[in-house]
C-alpha cells in the first residue's frame, strides 16, 4: 500500500491533475489532452493560472468545495515526480486525485473514469504509480482512437487532433470537465456513474 493510500479527512480538498507534455509544439496532441480538461475546468472556475514546483497549478472553488488544478511540467514520462510532489505538499490523499490521461484503447471522445486500476500501457499513469508505489488512485482516461500503423503509436499521440476528431473531442472535454466537477463536489462514485459510458 503507498504511503498516500490511506483515506483522507472528510472534506479535504481535491486534486485535479491532467497529464500532458509542456511547450507549444505539443498543444493541441492527442497526448495532451489532460491539459485541455484541466485548462476547461479553470475557465468555468475562474481560476488563473501560476507556476509552482513541478507543476502549473491554478486554485479555486465549486459549489463551497477548494480544489486545486495542476498540469505537471516535467513531461509526460516524469509525471509521478510531480504528483508525488502535489500529494505531499498538499498532504492529501491518493484518494483526493484525479488524473486524467489520454487513451489509445478507447473511441476518439469516448470516457471511463476508475477508482484504480492498471496503466494500459501509459507511460504517464506507469510513472505515477511508481512514484507512489500504488496504482490506487482514481484516473479518468479519454479516447483519442488508434488510427495508426505498427510502430506509430509514439508518433500518433504526439500529433494534433484532426478537424473530424475535434468534432468529438470538443464535447469530450466539456463532459470531462463536469465529471471532473462532479468528482470534487460528490465523489469518484457518483462521477462513474454519472459519466461512464
Amino acid at each position: 500500500m503507498g504511503l498516500f493510500s490511506r483515506k483522507s479527512p472528510a472534506g479535504s480538498n481535491r486534486i485535479i491533475i491532467g497529464l500532458g507534455n509542456p511547450g507549444i509544439k505539443y498543444e493541441g496532441t492527442r497526448h495532451n489532452i489532460g491539459f485541455e480538461v484541466v485548462e476547461a475546468i479553470a475557465d468555468r472556475i475562474g481560476a488563473d493560472w501560476k507556476d509552482k514546483g513541478q507543476s502549473a497549478i491554478a486554485n479555486g472553488r465549486w459549489r463551497g468545495r477548494k480544489l486545486m488544478l495542476a498540469a505537471p511540467q516535467t513531461y509526460m514520462n516524469r509525471s509521478g515526480l510531480a504528483v508525488d510532489e502535489l500529494l505531499r505538499r498538499n498532504r492529501v490523499s491518493s484518494q483526493d486525485i484525479l488524473v486524467i490521461v489520454d487513451d489509445i484503447h478507447l473511441d476518439t471522445g469516448v470516457i471511463r473514469i476508475r477508482q484504480k486500476g492498471g496503466t494500459g500501457g501509459h507511460n504517464g499513469l506507469d510513472d505515477i504509480i511508481d512514484w507512489l508505489d500504488s496504482n490506487d488512485f482514481p484516473r479518468m482516461r479519454i479516447g483519442v482512437g488508434n488510427d495508426f500503423g505498427q510502430g506509430r503509436q509514439a508518433e500518433y499521440v504526439l500529433e494534433q487532433f484532426t478537424d473530424e476528431e475535434r468534432t468529438l473531442i470538443g464535447p469530450a472535454i466539456e463532459r470531462a470537465r463536469d465529471a471532473a466537477l462532479t468528482f470534487v463536489t460528490d465523489g469518484i462514485v457518483t462521477a462513474m456513474n454519472r459519466f461512464n459510458g
